[in-house]
């Protein structure tokens, strides 16, 4: 059954239950009941514990962040859940939801993300009420899905979806081990003793110091992009920006320091003391997931950085004493999905082992290195250096894997749209023209140009579906973890960390080598899931370790 949660605006909480019925039927009203916000947790948990083998309902809530962080504080995990907003997001933008009333709907408050449902003093509580009328959306996103002839692949996706919401917030209450000690010393090790506020550390003044006397340039601030490229052409090395490419080019002996300077200075200012100081507390960092923060469902965050940690402080991602990290990397995740989207066995042949020496042993290319290239520019569309003069040949041994990236990048030229598997829709050049597009679109995506726009909508069917395969990959593992250890509560290994391709998951050190398996296990699964006995395998690289930075 579904519950539907909806705070009124008194602050009390409507639980209404809606009837689950089959296909072509929209759910109907069962039984409803008001509780008062204080005592909302215990109904929770009331309904979440019903007897033993029965499963619980299916939570409808308007956004996830504002509900589950509190249910978590008390102890109560929810199994299953529809995140109305994110499930809005898809069925609106869906081709297969085409003929429905959410179809295309002009943007609304239900396309404005929410934040979390935060702490209160007791004061001067002001609790937010719900989006608009979420019964109403719900039985216009139940309606649609109902219609589609892509029915069963729209639940799999509004699912898995939802589950992430799940796992977000999971992850965030957990957070990720973390020893500042351990980062505050890599950080002496990289770049000195930690300076005064406003100063730079010892070794990137040594940096400056030497990149100033260098270019005879005793004032330089090297943070100036302007001032350092004029200092660099007066000095001879005529360039017009100060990336890593372009200097890598020259000679100079400024090049080294200078490039040694601006590694260390992006070390300082993505995850330096400052960071430490704002995101780790009590032995743990938090960070704000946002799950579909990309236009291909990707995940992004809104503070922390967690995509994006360096090498040079993952050795701080440390277990707890009697603890263990469990870390597991997808293998050429985005090549597997393009073999099983496309059914391509030769393709599907090559990737028994290492995809990339399978492609080497079909006579395609040469080297390994040529396989990752060519592979690439298949992906994202290059077409020329290294990867146009290979890709052709992939083409040749590959035609149905190469046919299939090569049609989605024609549609999105002609202005058209792409779907992932499970019916994630691309955004088109019309949406663009209107501006109706997600926030977080990168606006180098959003260009006029029909060849830039179809390099979008070629990758938009690979990546986007390897992000559906990921969600699923942790919705099976998050559901096989608490079948297996639920009843040890906050002794139980659960995920910790995620990465587009990779997962870390925090055990207890007895349970390390079986939580390995499970990994493995829900990867297969999330493969059947999404391809069926398709011939495409999705093996995985996984550790037990007792730091981040062994895994690598």
């Amino acid at each position: 059954m579904f519950l539907l949660v909806r705070r009124l605006p008194d602050g009390d909480v409507e639980l209404t239950t809606w009837s689950r019925p089959g296909p072509e039927h929209l759910p109907a009203v069962v039984a409803s009941e008001v509780v008062r916000d204080a005592d909302l947790v215990e109904a929770v948990r009331r309904r979440e514990s019903g007897p033993e083998g029965a499963s619980g309902p299916r939570w409808v809530w308007d956004d996830t962040p504002r509900w589950y962080p509190r249910l978590l504080e008390a102890g109560v995990r929810v199994a299953r859940c529809v995140d109305l907003r994110l499930c809005h997001a898809l069925l609106r933008a869906a081709v297969s939801t085409g003929g429905s009333e959410l179809h295309g709907a002009p943007a609304g408050p239900w396309d404005v993300p929410q934040g979390a449902d935060g702490p209160r003093d007791g004061l001067f509580d002001v609790l937010p009420e719900s989006l608009p009328d979420p019964g109403a959306e719900f039985l216009r996103q139940r309606a649609a899905i109902e219609a589609s002839p892509e029915r069963a692949r729209l639940e799999l996706l509004t699912t898995a979806e939802s589950t992430g919401a799940l796992i977000a917030v999971e992850m965030r209450h957990r957070g990720v081990p973390w020893s500042a000690d351990v980062h505050d010393h890599l950080l002496a090790q990289a770049l000195g003793p930690r300076p005064p506020v406003g100063e730079r550390p010892a070794r990137m003044r040594e940096d400056v110091d030497e990149v100033r006397g260098l270019l005879d340039a005793p004032d330089l601030n090297p943070d100036s992009p302007a001032e350092l490229v004029r200092a660099l052409n007066s000095a001879g090395v005529f360039v017009t920006s100060t990336s890593k490419w372009e200097l890598q080019r020259h000679e100079h002996p400024v090049v080294e320091p200078l490039l040694r300077y601006k590694k260390r200075q992006r070390l300082l200012v993505a995850n330096g003391w400052a960071w430490l100081d704002a995101w780790v507390r009590d032995g743990r960092f938090r960070p704000d997931y946002v799950p579909a923060g990309s236009v291909t469902g990707r995940w992004a965050t809104s503070g922390g950085g967690a995509l994006q940690l360096p090498r040079a402080v993952r050795a701080a991602v440390v277990a707890d004493p009697g603890w263990k990290l469990v870390v597991a990397d997808a293998s050429q995740l985005e090549p597997r999905i393009l073999t099983g989207l496309s059914g391509d066995r030769a393709m599907a042949a090559a990737g028994e082992g290492d995809l990339y020496e399978g492609i080497v042993a079909s006579g395609a290319v040469a080297t390994r290195a040529e396989a990752k290239v060519a592979m690439l520019g298949a992906m994202y569309g290059a077409t020329q250096g290294e990867s146009g003069r290979l890709v052709p040949r992939l083409a040749r041994r590959f035609p149905q894997a190469m046919a299939l990236v090569e049609e989605a990048a024609r549609t999105g030229e002609q202005g058209g749209v792409v779907r992932t598997l499970l019916g994630r829709t691309s955004p088109s050049p019309a949406d663009a023209a209107r501006g109706d597009l997600p926030p977080e679109m990168p606006r180098a995506e959003v260009g006029r140009d029909a060849r830039s726009w179809g390099r979008f909508t070629r990758n938009f069917v690979v990546q986007g579906t390897a992000a559906e395969w990921a969600l699923c990959w942790m919705g099976a593992l998050r559901q096989s973890l608490h079948r297996r250890w639920g009843e040890r509560g906050d002794d139980a290994p659960h995920l910790t960390f995620f990465l587009h391709d990779e997962v870390v998951v925090h055990a207890p050190a007895d349970a390390a080598d079986e939580v390995a398996v499970l990994v493995v296990e829900a990867a297969a699964a999330a493969g059947r899931m999404l391809f069926g006995d398709a011939p495409v395998r999705f093996p995985l690289t996984v550790a037990v370790v007792d730091d981040y930075s062994q895994a690598k």
